[in-house]
């Protein structure tokens, strides 16, 4: 059964798109275990499924390259809204997209008729250990971890899905899969948690590195960016408006006080298009 594809990415986090709105494809594990394998597959961080919607415009189902569903990605969404106005789905600058964080708004620049940035409002991020999950009974703000035999402080937060975000003096020099894997799996956090290092720069701007849960190591992590920021400033490290460097390129986070809101705003960028057999489960 073949499918038309687009490879697109966001900052380097690469993902596989296919236009579900018309008709559906199954949900499927399989499929996104195949398509994200870089040596016998396209190759990406998962594949990103565009649904139609009842709360919005449209819906965004995505699954990690391991085959699990993810909540929200925000490299990932801003690319659903490039997909979706470059290919005519919509004629709308401002659209809203859901997803199993929630409705999402995104605001589209375009350059010569496409898009070439796009603006998310991300929404409120949380410290409650309830909404990440967190097994503590307090927030962890700054809260210690031990990590190979070394103590490291930890601030958790939900932007939709979970964030271990750890201060580090170099990003360059961090073992981020070895200390990545380790937060992954600690039984503070019940499902798993996506962790960012971030090494502050000064008020304005940070370096990060990230391990997502379900895709190891990234050049980009939308959510992340927006939770380190948010962590930062907790710390006081930074003031409320970061640019976040990340691996595959810059992304500018704001966090409103106002609204308690975080927005997000970067690039989003197609790669090529093409045809593939959708697997069978």
């Amino acid at each position: 059964m073949k499918r038309h594809f687009t490879k697109m990415h966001g900052c380097g986090n690469d993902y596989v798109y296919f236009d579900c709105t018309k008709e559906m494809l199954p949900r499927s594990t399989e499929a996104a275990i195949a398509m994200s394998d870089r040596h016998t597959g396209i190759g990406g961080d998962g594949i990103i499924l565009i649904r139609p919607s009842d709360k919005a415009d449209f819906f965004m189902e995505m699954y990690n390259l391991d085959g699990s569903q993810g909540r929200m990605c925000g490299n990932g969404i801003r690319c659903v809204g490039k997909f979706v106005y470059d290919k005519g789905l919509t004629d709308k600058t401002e659209i809203t997209v859901e997803t199993l964080s929630g409705v999402k708004k995104l605001s589209l620049r375009t350059d010569n008729g496409l898009v070439s940035e796009v603006t998310v409002d991300m929404g409120h991020p949380s410290v409650s250990p309830e909404e990440i999950p967190l097994n503590a009974d307090y927030p962890a703000i700054g809260r210690p971890i031990t990590l190979d035999g070394r103590e490291y402080a930890f601030t958790a937060v939900s932007m939709g899905n979970p964030h271990a975000v750890i201060p580090v003096e170099s990003t360059a020099d961090t073992d981020v899969r070895g200390l990545g894997m380790q937060v992954e799996r600690a039984p503070l956090f019940p499902e798993g948690v996506n962790t960012e290092f971030v090494e502050v720069l000064n008020r304005g701007e940070i370096n990060m590195r990230v391990w997502e849960r379900g895709s190891g190591e990234t050049m980009a992590c939308g959510t992340g960016a927006c939770a380190s920021a948010f962590a930062c400033y907790l710390l006081g490290l930074t003031d409320s408006e970061v640019l976040v460097h990340l691996l595959g390129g810059d992304l500018r986070i704001v966090y409103d006080r106002e609204s308690d809101t975080v927005f997000m705003t970067g690039p989003a960028v197609t790669v090529f298009e093409g045809e593939i057999d959708w697997p069978e489960e």
